[in-house]
């Protein structure tokens, strides 16, 4: 542990750190790139990209999405959107009823549409009154239309179309998170995933006042269902891979939050380095392990004791509050298999199936077949713990995780080869 001088802290200041998933942050480090990319995609016209935004989790999709939001508004966008849990893209009408959801709810305070009334009585005066556009107005185009849910998609969208062809706006923008939930269910033959690429295929061809644009966030797994699904979307989508940040952006998005917040807290310039190499320079885990150093700063600082990084007890923490639940939805054998990885050189990057055929061997008394590491590989991938990068090619899905597998004891002359 590295001490500092205590300083006087008059009052106790407020933790400028905010880890949580999609917590917005004080201060958004990096990504200028990436949201300069959609500025530019914004001007498109007609479109004919769309926004694919994937990482790991902990690198930031959430928060850019959040900050991509004000760009397209700045630039004459209307901007909708939500999260696609499981139940949400089951079915081909579930999708269609979160589309028209989104954009009455939208709409709802923009247009307005006109209704006739007849008052009670036996008189023939009809009223007309006024009323804001409500879901059953576009759901109603919906049920009534025949064909297919695309169909049905169409007329809403065309009827929608008319409503803001005079609009002062260049466009709608649909925004969805945990995109990597959407996929294809031949067995039940429900294309949810499918439907929602045709339908903004089918938008973008066609001649309209008004533009439609699609930004899905999602883990890497996402783009290869994509490409599954319809193997236009590699023309269809422009990628933002996210990563993890440079030293210097990590270095910025520790020290920033303290300056915007005029904290009477600063961090020694070894202290921040800490942080960022502890962290491996991905945003949840600078927010984390800033927010830990700071309350045990703070904590030190009323006893009159001075300030020191508790590195031990934070990686512990971190431990127990974000690896340990992801660990603990592999099976025994499963876990094992994964600390064959983490003894791996490139273990935190991409590694293939000879490479951990090879490590088993090594490690175990009785490795791993060919066969059988797909097998697990694929049981994994399931569990969201690992996902394949490219042919041949499998990463990690959680950031940092060979080194928390690689902190876990174990005895390997004790592991035997068996069957999942």
């Amino acid at each position: 542990m590295m001490h500092e001088t205590p300083i006087p802290i008059p009052h106790p200041p407020v933790n400028p750190f905010r880890p949580g998933a999609g917590q917005q942050p004080i201060y958004l480090a990096g990504r200028t790139k990436e949201q300069d990319t959609f500025q530019e995609m914004l001007k498109q016209n007609p479109v004919s990209q769309n926004v694919i935004v994937t990482g790991l989790r902990g690198v930031g999709k959430t928060v850019l999405l959040e900050n991509l939001k004000p760009l397209a508004q700045a630039a004459r966008w209307l901007w909708t959107g939500n999260d696609l849990s499981e139940s949400v893209s089951l079915t081909e009408e579930r999708i269609a009823r979160r589309l028209v959801v989104d954009l009455s709810t939208l709409l709802g305070p923009l247009i307005t549409m006109q209704q006739s009334e007849t008052p009670p009585g036996f008189t023939p005066i009809i009223m007309k009154t006024t009323r804001a556009l409500a879901f059953d107005d576009l759901w109603s185009v919906y049920d009534k239309t025949p064909g297919l849910v695309l169909d049905k998609l169409q007329a809403v969208f065309a009827m929608v179309s008319t409503l803001i062809k005079d609009a002062p706006i260049d466009g709608i923008v649909f925004a969805y998170d945990e995109a990597q939930n959407l996929a294809d269910h031949a067995a039940r033959k429900e294309y949810p995933l499918s439907l929602l690429l045709d339908l903004f295929s089918y938008l973008q061809r066609k001649p309209q006042a008004k533009s439609y644009m699609l930004v899905l966030t999602g883990l890497p797994t996402l783009f290869p269902k994509l490409n599954e699904a319809r193997t236009y979307t590699e023309r269809m989508f422009h990628v933002l891979q996210l990563g993890r940040l440079s030293e210097a952006d990590a270095r910025t998005a520790v020290v920033e939050p303290l300056s915007i917040t005029r904290s009477p807290l600063r961090f020694a310039d070894s202290t921040v380095t800490q942080i960022v190499e502890l962290s491996g320079g991905y945003p949840y885990f600078i927010q984390f392990i800033g927010k830990e150093v700071f309350d045990a700063w703070i904590g030190k600082i009323k006893k009159g004791e001075a300030p020191s990084v508790p590195l031990d007890e934070i990686t512990e923490k971190l431990d127990q509050d974000f690896f340990a639940p992801r660990w603990a939805r592999a099976t025994d054998r499963q876990q094992q298999f994964m600390k064959v990885i983490a003894t791996l050189p490139n273990a935190e990057e991409e590694f293939s199936v000879p490479d951990i055929v090879d490590a088993s061997r090594t490690f175990l008394r009785n490795g791993f077949t060919p066969s059988h590491a797909v097998q697990i590989l694929q049981a994994l991938g399931e569990r969201g713990l690992i996902y394949r990068n490219r042919r041949g090619a499998y990463c990690f899905a959680v950031p940092l995780l060979a080194e928390f597998i690689n902190r876990q004891p174990w005895d390997p002359s004790s592991l035997k080869y068996g069957e999942e």
